[in-house]
């Protein structure tokens, strides 16, 4: 099912182009400096990316109230404080504003974004009320966005040893939409901990179809496909280790080719648990042409992404209708 989302646009905030001001001139792709966002103890990334069809000015274009055909949407690669949300929310929540500021509409961060990808639920899964979910949620209705992160979640009624690892959505008026992966990754034990979940989540963002997984599910085509055709853009967070990093880069963009869609990819830096993080925080487009991407270091990619490009990429090149999802036969 789609979950028809926030429509009414009345009263958002989208700043104005204007020296001095967090745009650049141009108002394309804004990546900040940590004296920009008040001295971060890690400063962000400084690169540059800039997609194909870029609006001139920052805010979205719509083309009548509620419903938008491009808009910017914002990935906060970042850092995080392992097993210590509080201290992780402290650092994120400039971030977080610096993101909204550009005149995104939807802000994504990384998987389990508050404590890392932690084994030990007991110490740090979090009621469906916890903390984590209550930033996101903040965010989301403070500065009149969408926010998205997963978090280590103990549901009601469940052994506190066992969690699940939930996706938090929430439009700007506060309501909630979450998606529980599917695919726990078995390689690290994630399965031992965390129940997989057992239904996907597609979201109407202002315009833009939105479908959700997490990390791992990232390998499992299967997947996408069964998705893909009520789908404009395709939605990851990550905590996808170093070591594996040419798999990540290659599958995030062979997961929007073969699907048409945009891929958002957001993966985490720094080192948790003795295991490192390189980031390469993805903005993909329908094509394979990355729109933005990030480094090893904190940084804030910004992209347009636009519903109609879908469409248009689709009619233009009808691979998706050859498609054989059905079993086939094996011979002998």
């Amino acid at each position: 099912m789609i979950n028809r989302g926030y429509g009414n646009q009345s009263g958002v905030h989208h700043p104005n182009c204007a020296t001095g001001n967090i745009f650049d001139d141009c108002g394309a792709t804004v990546l900040f400096s940590s004296t920009a966002l008040g001295g971060l103890d890690t400063g962000i990334a400084a690169s540059t990316a800039t997609g194909r069809g870029l609006a001139a000015t920052p805010p979205p274009h719509w083309s009548s109230p509620g419903i938008v055909f491009s808009m910017k949407v914002a990935v906060v690669q970042h850092d995080i404080v392992w097993e210590d949300a509080a201290a992780t929310i402290r650092r994120l929540r400039p971030q977080v504003t610096a993101a909204a500021a550009t005149g995104a509409r939807l802000v994504v961060l990384s998987e389990m974004f508050s404590v890392g990808f932690s084994m030990a639920p007991d110490r740090v899964a979090e009621p469906v009320d916890g903390v984590s979910a209550q930033f996101l949620h903040a965010m989301a209705t403070e500065h009149g966005v969408w926010t998205c992160g997963t978090v280590p979640t103990r549901v009601a009624g469940y052994d506190k040893a066992r969690a699940r690892n939930r996706l938090y959505l929430y439009d700007p008026t506060g309501n909630e939409h979450h998606y529980d992966k599917i695919h726990p990754f078995s390689f690290a034990g994630e399965d031992a901990h965390y129940d997989r979940g057992d239904s996907f989540l597609t979201v109407d963002i202002e315009g833009l179809r939105t479908s959700f997984f997490i990390c791992y599910d990232l390998r499992f085509a299967d997947e996408f496909w069964q998705l893909a055709p009520t789908t404009d853009c395709f939605v990851v967070p990550a905590n996808w280790p170093e070591v594996r990093r040419h798999h990540w880069q290659q599958l995030l963009v062979g997961r929007a080719v073969e699907n048409q869609a945009y891929l958002i990819g957001v993966n985490r830096v720094g080192t948790g648990d003795g295991i490192g993080y390189c980031g390469d925080s993805r903005i993909i487009d329908p094509l394979g042409e990355v729109l933005a991407a990030g480094a090893r270091t904190e940084a804030l990619l910004v992209a347009e992404v636009n519903a109609e490009t879908v469409g248009d990429v689709r009619r233009r090149f009808r691979f998706m209708q050859d498609r054989r999802t059905h079993a086939l036969r094996l011979t002998d």
